[in-house]
């Protein structure tokens, strides 16, 4: 099969790498300056493996491709939309943070968008090499879109990866969005990893309400979710665990505060719903964002 991966970040290179190591055709969507500077291939580091596979590169798709990866920043989805025709897609398989992206999609590639989620710790840490920190890879794809994948899914799934297929949407997206946001909220709000929000008595009952505000948001918007297995989920992540919006922070770069928080914040206003905590989360790292130590 044929992939292109617009996001050649953490989750896109992930993906890349396992998928041209398992001999599947990989061309990576880059931008110019990116391009210049990036090898033709992907190297991943993992819990589950060490790999370096060849890719190609390209600033715009001119070739026909099974599957689109839609991996990029959700700040930069639209820019990054530019450099593909949809004519040359069969399926696009989006794999960013929030629930939004999906209308956007949609409008440009019609019903060819299957919903997908990834949970996982990985980082470019240089072009073209991946690292992916935690012990899970684990990815949950729309069941609509079983068997134009299920070559991609097979290749995960022997790399080590988790992959599941889900028949009802608004869960798939919802169940991601619950757990991401107050970890990623509060992780970016403190500065530190999951282990100190787990051990703060300020940041602990932060974590957990913005995590039953987002429980109910997403009942609401009828997806279901297990909030009580939501909440000990949090006990079960690597202490060192972080965040990418706490690194985008850190790094001076914009971090997704709408597509994470503003589906919450949105439905919650809808619905009639009190969403305080997510509220003042969300305002403290906007802040954070526009400081000059952000």
């Amino acid at each position: 099969m044929k992939h292109a991966i617009l996001g050649a970040g953490g989750v896109g290179g992930l993906i890349g790498a396992v998928l041209a190591h398992a001999g599947h055709d990989v061309i990576l969507l880059l931008r110019p300056e990116t391009s210049r500077i990036h090898p033709d291939s992907l190297s991943l580091e993992s819990p589950l493996g060490k790999i370096t596979a060849p890719v190609s590169r390209a600033i715009a798709l001119e070739s026909d491709v099974d599957v689109l990866w839609a991996t990029v920043k959700a700040t930069q989805l639209g820019a990054a939309l530019a450099a593909v025709p949809p004519a040359r897609v069969g399926v696009v398989v989006p794999l960013l943070n929030g629930v939004d992206h999906m209308a956007v999609l949609r409008e440009r590639f019609g019903q060819r968008v299957v919903a997908g989620t990834f949970a996982g710790e990985a980082e470019r840490v240089a072009p073209g090499r991946i690292v992916h920190n935690s012990p899970w890879a684990r990815f949950v794809f729309h069941a609509s879109g079983k068997s134009a994948l299920e070559p991609a899914a097979q290749a995960l799934t022997s790399f080590g990866c988790n992959v599941a297929f889900d028949d009802n949407e608004a869960t798939m997206l919802w169940k991601k969005l619950v757990i991401l946001a107050p970890f990623a909220l509060t992780t970016t709000g403190l500065g530190g990893p999951i282990g100190e929000v787990r051990e703060s008595a300020e940041w602990r009952p932060r974590l957990l309400a913005c995590a039953r505000e987002a429980c109910q948001v997403a009942r609401g918007s009828g997806a279901t979710v297990d909030e009580a297995a939501i909440l000990k989920a949090f006990d079960t992540f690597p202490a060192g665990m972080r965040s990418s919006m706490q690194k985008d922070v850190a790094a001076g770069r914009p971090p997704e505060v709408d597509a994470i928080a503003g589906p919450i914040l949105r439905g919650a206003a809808k619905l009639g719903i009190k969403s305080l905590v997510t509220a003042e989360l969300a305002a403290r790292v906007a802040g954070l964002a526009r400081s000059p130590a952000g």
